[in-house]
């Protein structure tokens, strides 16, 4: 799984965010979306977990340990997980550091819900002073400029309603030499299988969500959201845009998942 970049013009997104004018396959107004993606997660907050495994077979355990180890937090840096839900990114964060680093993680999530339970899994894995929490917008971060060092948002992005303004909220809260890195849903690069992970994905996971979240409409709109989230090489060209340099991407599982990362120099 090598590392590549974007340049081919010829797959370059016609217009700037245009994931804003849609809740999975409805079209909205932007100033409604922030509020649907809202209810969204404040329904399925309490199985979210279980959903995350039951819909991915535990494939997303895999996949995060992936991202967590390219991450690969250093000693003394503090550490913003944006859309950091029910916290799996940031205790992996900061299981990975030692004792006496100073590495600190902060999550920021829409949904106060999310945030309670991250709040939760943090004191009770005895990482409470490792790792705070806080709502947020990722397109209006609570946070100063340039005071964090490393920037993560994993499965959070595609419920964004405008990413280029997440982008850049991401460049301005990082310091000079900070690392970004999103883990996401993207485009499937072997046709056979992306018709497969279509059939499954339109026929299993609803039904998943009706029986295990009593909720399948919100698991449709996650589905169409994966299906409207730019392409590999569009988000690449859209960190750069957003003032972030070097930005590449590494497929997992054939691109079912993909691992975004740049830098801000």
């Amino acid at each position: 799984m090598s590392d590549q970049t974007s340049s081919d013009p010829a797959d370059r997104a016609p217009e700037r965010d245009p994931e804003a004018r849609w809740f999975g396959d409805r079209p909205v107004r932007p100033d409604q979306k922030t509020t649907l993606v809202n209810q969204v997660f404040r329904g399925v907050a309490g199985r979210y977990d279980l959903m995350n495994d039951l819909m991915s077979g535990g494939v997303h355990r895999l996949w995060k340990a992936s991202f967590l180890a390219q991450v690969a937090p250093r000693g003394g840096e503090q550490v913003l997980d944006v859309a950091g839900g029910t916290g799996d990114i940031a205790l992996g964060l900061a299981r990975r550091a030692s004792g006496e680093d100073g590495l600190h993680v902060t999550i920021c999530d829409l949904t106060p819900e999310m945030v309670d339970i991250a709040r939760e899994r943090a004191a009770d894995a005895g990482l409470g002073a490792r790792i705070s929490v806080c709502a947020g917008n990722a397109e209006a971060l609570p946070l100063p400029d340039r005071s964090v060092d490393l920037y993560t948002i994993a499965f959070g992005l595609r419920n964004v309603t405008h990413i280029d303004a997440a982008l850049a909220e991401a460049r301005r809260v990082l310091r000079p030499g900070g690392r970004f890195f999103c883990l996401e849903f993207s485009r499937v690069a072997i046709a056979p299988l992306r018709a497969a992970y279509d059939r499954y994905s339109d026929l299993v996971i609803p039904r998943l969500g009706a029986w295990v979240a009593n909720d399948a409409e919100s698991y449709r709109y996650l589905v169409e959201s994966i299906r409207r989230f730019p392409k590999q090489r569009d988000l690449a060209e859209r960190l750069t845009a957003a003032g972030l340099n070097r930005a590449g991407y590494r497929n997992l599982s054939a691109g079912i998942a993909a691992v975004h990362h740049a830098w801000r120099l």
